[in-house]
């Protein structure tokens, strides 16, 4: 059973205008919040009108369902009473007219100073999904075989159709806006842990990262814990997707390490097609073709139904298949984050949508109004 942990970054929003708030602070230390603050479940992020919240290691998803639930309704409690509003969206639909300040820590005011003007255009959210590795090399091992399907993830999760009042055309804005960094991106195949090892070691004497939370690949070995993240995809609306999200992720690498054990060829996609993939997923979103694991164009959903067929095996040994497949199938109905949003301000205008944003952050189930 390959264990599982989700990390979700919120916006918080002026309920009149759609404006972020700077109130994390505030928010944080709102009354109840204090034992989560201290187990280290909820959590600054790097502008003050944003905050972050990250699960305990799951064995089920149930309970990653059930731990993103009692965390959004936690935060969305305390951002009322504070009077604003907690917004599970990857981009902010309306910046407002003033910068917003970043967190006064030291980590963040370095960032500040090594981004400069990049840091303000970050009010951009993530969800990050870790799963278990046995060992570094092991996990070395499941992200070559995993990076290839990080586009159809992308384009599955897109949630920031809007900037500054409009539309961006992207389904995923928060991707090209993060894609700036220095270290950002697809990773590269890597031959081995040692040669992962020996190019992070190169990039930080390079002096163009300070540490190594600044790789900012869209799916890395996690530093702090013996994980693989994978941080490609856009923060959900719906708790319910996140979960089937990292569901996915979950069989994917289930899927990647029965592969590496039994010595299957690793997938190949040259490193242009892959990046030119991601690009593509992030404008489109489900809305179009998607490119699939070896670069070539088709119909998203059968993309999706080949990928479903990747890892139905490991979907059923971890018993998640009830938890995924439903929910595939309703994304391929009803459509990505992005295409709700953007059907919402069509319909009934920006209030209308900050409101229906900040509704399905809080239920997390996919059955709020709009």
């Amino acid at each position: 059973m390959i264990t599982v942990g989700v990390e979700e970054e919120y916006l918080l929003l002026h309920p009149g205008t759609g404006h972020p708030a700077a109130l994390s602070e505030e928010v944080r230390r709102s009354a109840g919040l204090e034992q989560l603050a201290a187990e280290g479940e909820v959590q600054p992020e790097l502008l003050q009108a944003q905050v972050e919240v990250a699960t305990p290691v799951c064995g089920e998803l149930t309970e990653v369902a059930g731990h993103l639930l009692r965390l959004r309704h936690a935060l969305s409690t305390a951002a009322e009473r504070s009077g604003c509003r907690l917004a599970a969206t990857a981009a902010a639909p309306v910046t407002g007219t003033g910068l917003v300040p970043v967190t006064g820590e030291r980590r963040y005011l370095q960032l500040q100073h090594q981004g400069g003007r990049l840091v303000d255009d970050l009010l951009i959210n993530g969800m990050h999904v870790h799963v278990g590795m046995p060992d570094r090399d092991t996990g070395v091992a499941v992200l070559n075989r995993m990076r290839v399907w990080l586009p159809t993830l992308l384009a599955m999760s897109a949630n920031s159709p809007f900037w500054e009042g409009r539309d961006t055309t992207f389904a995923s804005w928060r991707t090209p806006v993060f894609s700036r960094w220095p270290v950002s991106g697809l990773p590269p195949h890597f031959d081995g842990l040692g040669d992962y090892e020996q190019r992070i070691d190169a990039l930080l004497r390079s002096g163009t990262i300070g540490d190594t939370g600044q790789l900012y690949w869209q799916a890395r070995l996690s530093e702090r814990y013996p994980t693989l993240e994978v941080r490609c995809m856009d923060v959900q609306l719906r708790a319910d997707d996140a979960v089937m999200l990292a569901g996915i992720v979950r069989a994917l690498a289930a899927t990647a390490l029965r592969e590496h054990k039994d010595a299957v060829p690793e997938p190949e996609c040259k490193p242009e097609l892959l990046q030119a993939a991601m690009w593509h997923a992030a404008r489109y979103g489900l809305s179009a073709t998607l490119l699939d694991p070896e670069g070539r164009p088709h119909a998203a959903g059968d993309v999706l139904y080949q990928l479903a067929e990747h890892i139905t095996q490991a979907l059923h040994e971890h018993g998640d298949t009830r938890h995924v497949e439903p929910l595939i199938h309703r994304l391929l109905r009803e459509g990505t984050g992005a295409d709700r949003q953007r059907e919402v301000l069509a319909r009934a205008g920006m209030p209308a949508l900050i409101d229906f944003i900040t509704d399905e952050t809080a239920l997390g189930t996919g059955q709020g109004g709009g």
